[in-house]
């Protein structure tokens, strides 16, 4: 199962071809109605700003967006519209998060060796956030960034009693994108959907075969787009970066 093993080129060194997966075909519940990928930030949508942000790292070899039906030809107006000179693809995705992902993963190119999959609702990662995920995925086979959680978390019942308070030097938020040997993604993407489990994260599917998961350097600023306040944050992080 886990052919990263065996993609070793003489020397042993691994051939690098990382395919970028978005899973962009989510109901955006949570932004009262609209989608929040086709909102604006800096003047062009969620979405194309992600694909942007994927498209100007170097280890990026190529772009699979997996989308709603009903936003198809939208999302690939937008994503024609940036440009970019690198094979970019759209897909249907599925009913889950999971079966979207799968369905991306489908369409990568025969080469691919790694695949980073990416929320396409984090418009604002960095090139050097996604380099450094996708070279320790090549060394290791399975990376995320992450940042440590600034908040002291609580565990609770659904009482609402704090049942317990774990040890924040050991938290860490995780980000996208996660990046993994390709087979080993696949494997355990089918292993989760035939067990009947939709993991919140593909690092969920690949821990539940009992592999290891690298954290490499995250940033506060690669947030993911839920809710109207993210969309404000975001546009104001844009703002800075403008400025700066």
């Amino acid at each position: 199962m886990f052919g990263w093993l065996q993609k070793k080129r003489k020397g042993g060194e691994a051939s690098l071809f990382c395919s970028a997966v978005v899973p962009a075909a989510g109901s955006s519940r949570r932004m009262g109605g609209e989608n929040k990928l086709f909102a604006q930030v800096g003047g062009l949508s969620v979405l194309a700003r992600t694909v942007l942000a994927l498209s100007r790292s170097e280890l990026i070899s190529e772009i699979v967006v997996a989308t709603r039906e009903e936003d198809l030809m939208a999302a690939a107006d937008l994503c024609r519209a940036c440009g970019i000179a690198k094979p970019l693809k759209l897909v249907v995705g599925g009913a889950s998060r999971t079966e979207s992902v799968a369905k991306a993963l489908q369409e990568c190119d025969p080469r691919a060796t790694l695949a980073a999959v990416h929320d396409g609702a984090r418009p604002l990662v960095t090139a050097e956030v996604i380099d450094e995920a996708v070279q320790k995925a090549a060394a290791c086979g399975a990376a995320a960034p992450a940042v440590p959680v600034k908040d002291t978390i609580k565990e609770a019942g659904e009482d609402g009693v704090v049942a317990a308070t774990p040890d924040r030097s050991r938290l860490f938020a995780v980000q996208t994108p996660q990046v993994f040997d390709i087979d080993l993604l696949r494997g355990a993407l089918q292993a989760a959907m035939d067990a009947g489990i939709a993991p919140t994260d593909d690092c969920g599917a690949v821990e539940r075969l009992g592999k290891q998961v690298m954290l490499t350097r995250g940033s506060y600023e690669n947030i993911k787009i839920t809710t109207p306040e993210d969309l404000v944050l975001a546009q104001a992080i844009w703002d800075a970066r403008e400025e700066g």
